[in-house]
This record gives C-alpha cells, sequence and structure tokens, in this order.
C-alpha cells in the first residue's frame, strides 16, 4: 500500500488541506467529517464557504486567515484549522480565532430570528386605532446579544504540552466545580494527531477510519480495502495527485517542500539542540550541493544533515 510516489495529497500541508476540504467540490466531505466529530451534539444539513479573512479593527490589532471558514445552514460558524508545527501560545492563538469569529457572528442576524410588532403612537389620521406597528426582535434589549454557536476545530501535527496527552480535548465555557457547561455557544474541538495510533483493523467507526486516513494517506499508493464507504470513494478522487491543476501542482510541491523543510527543522532543532537558523543555513546548502550532483554522503559529512534528511529535500 505504501509507495515510493504517493497517490495522494498530505493534509497536512496548507494545499494539500485545501484541496481535501476547503473547496466547494469538497463540502459533502467536510460535512461528513464535522457530523462525525459533533456526533451527538449536533448534525450539519448543509454549510456556506464565507470569507476566511477576519481584517484587523485597527493598527495594532492582528488580522486572521482562517485555513476553512463556514457557515451552516442553522447559523453555526465553524471554523477548521490544520497546525503542522508546534509554536508558543498556540492555544492563546486558538481562543482568540474563537472569540473573533463569536463577535464577528453579531454582524449578522441569526437566520431564525423572530420579530413581533410594538405599537407607536401615530401622527396623522391614517390609522383606525392610532398606532402604527414596528418590527423588532421578541426579547428586546438583550436580543441584540444572542449568540450563533461557534465551533473551532484544531487538526495538530504535533503535542501540546497545555493540553492532557490524548488525541481528542473538548473545551466549553463551563462550571469548574461540577463540570456543567455554562454557556454551549463557544466550542473548541483540539486533536493532537501524534497520540492517534489505532491501526486500520481497530477502527470501527467512520470517525476513526476519517482520522486514520487524514494520517496516513500521504504515503499510500491506493485506498485500502477496508475503506469501502462511499466518502472514502470521494476523497480519494479530490485528494488524488494526478487530478490536480497546472497551477495546483505548483502550489502542493511548493507547500509539501516547505512542510518537509519544516519536519527537518523542527526534529534537528529538538533533538540535537541547534539553532533554528543553523538547520535552515544547512538545509539551503545541501539542497545547493545536490543541485551540483553531489552525493548524499558527501552532503551529509558537508552539512551535518542525516542521509535520510537529504534525500527529502
Amino acid at each position: 500500500m505504501k509507495g515510493s510516489n504517493p497517490r495522494f495529497v498530505n493534509p497536512f500541508t496548507d494545499m494539500g488541506f485545501k484541496i481535501i476540504f476547503g473547496r466547494p467540490a469538497s463540502k459533502p466531505l467536510l460535512i461528513v467529517l464535522l457530523n462525525e466529530l459533533l456526533q451527538g451534539e449536533h448534525h450539519i444539513e448543509d454549510l456556506t464557504f464565507i470569507d476566511k479573512e477576519d481584517r484587523s479593527d485597527n493598527v495594532a490589532s492582528r488580522g486572521i486567515i482562517y485555513d476553512i471558514y463556514c457557515r451552516t445552514s442553522a447559523g453555526e460558524y465553524i471554523i477548521v484549522e490544520m497546525q503542522n508545527r508546534w509554536h508558543s501560545n498556540f492555544l492563546d492563538r486558538t481562543l482568540y480565532y474563537v472569540c473573533r469569529a463569536v463577535g464577528r457572528s453579531l454582524d449578522a442576524p441569526p437566520p431564525e430570528e423572530i420579530r413581533v410588532p410594538k405599537r407607536t403612537p401615530a401622527n396623522n389620521n391614517n390609522n383606525t386605532d392610532g398606532y402604527v406597528r414596528e418590527d423588532l426582535p421578541s426579547n428586546g434589549y438583550g436580543a441584540k446579544y444572542r449568540l450563533s454557536t461557534v465551533y473551532g476545530i484544531f487538526l495538530m501535527n504535533f503535542k501540546e504540552n497545555g493540553l492532557d496527552p490524548k488525541f481528542r480535548t473538548d473545551v466549553a465555557p463551563s462550571d469548574m466545580a461540577t463540570g456543567r457547561v455554562v454557556n454551549p455557544h463557544l466550542r473548541q474541538i483540539y486533536l493532537q494527531f501524534p497520540y492517534f495510533t489505532k491501526e486500520l483493523e481497530e477502527c470501527t467507526t467512520l470517525y476513526d477510519k476519517l482520522i486514520y486516513t487524514l494520517k496516513n494517506m500521504e504515503t499510500w499508493d491506493r485506498m485500502p480495502e477496508a475503506l469501502r464507504e462511499q466518502v472514502f470513494a470521494h476523497l480519494d478522487s479530490l485528494a488524488a495527485v494526478a487530478n490536480l491543476s497546472e497551477a495546483d501542482q505548483i502550489a502542493y510541491d511548493r507547500a509539501l517542500d516547505n512542510y518537509r523543510i519544516g519536519r527537518i527543522v523542527e526534529e534537528d532543532a529538538w533533538e540535537r539542540g541547534i539553532n533554528e537558523g543553523q538547520i535552515k543555513e544547512r538545509i539551503k546548502n545541501a539542497r545547493n550541493f545536490k543541485s551540483l550532483g553531489v552525493d548524499v554522503f558527501t552532503i551529509a559529512k558537508a552539512t551535518g544533515l542525516t542521509i535520510k534528511e537529504i534525500e527529502k529535500l
């Protein structure tokens, strides 16, 4: 099943994630993934991709460009982010993302908003009861603070020390003493992929099979026979490298290159305690040597990179 030339894009790259989940043709697949994640809590019938850019309110603020930002037909907002590498203050950033989306949701009225008539004195004699009717929100003053639920779903290709050492962590504002959720309108789901260790034969639910596929598909040259559900046929078509347009292929190759360099930098920085800038310089030199036809053993000796790392460049 594994090949030297994988059939599928790597979903942990920016472009690979966009190809699989971030396009109109991806909507059915995204809905299936989200419904599996939210099973027992909410069911999505349909969704609409919306502008992913949340511009800053002022110069001092930081704007946001979400990986995926969508609104369901029932009015919930969903952010889906793929984060390949650890960085400091990651949990703070994800909270900021969700809070920005909560504020942004207030600009759009809930789709099911109910309005009731209010009567005010009329200034003319054309009304039989002396009043004109104005439509106002049924809940008065408090109605303008009614929130749509915002979900932040974060797929992480690393372990975050601020979370428990497990695959999935669900977060909502709750009572610290009882654990009862106080406000269900702000939800965060963290998925730490390094902690998902199931083999395919252990994946008995569609949810597990989807997660297993996302974690492993970049190394495959075909879909496993065990993945017979229709969703995987759709995923096969969307994620096949051979189906990419020329422009997408160029963008994906660039994203994959950045991904591989990032993994080398991260692994070496942690294992050897070497400055990240030094690793990048070694990678730059190794690539120059490769372009000149220097053999990998000589490059390894000259740069300090391993042969495996050099072969990935």
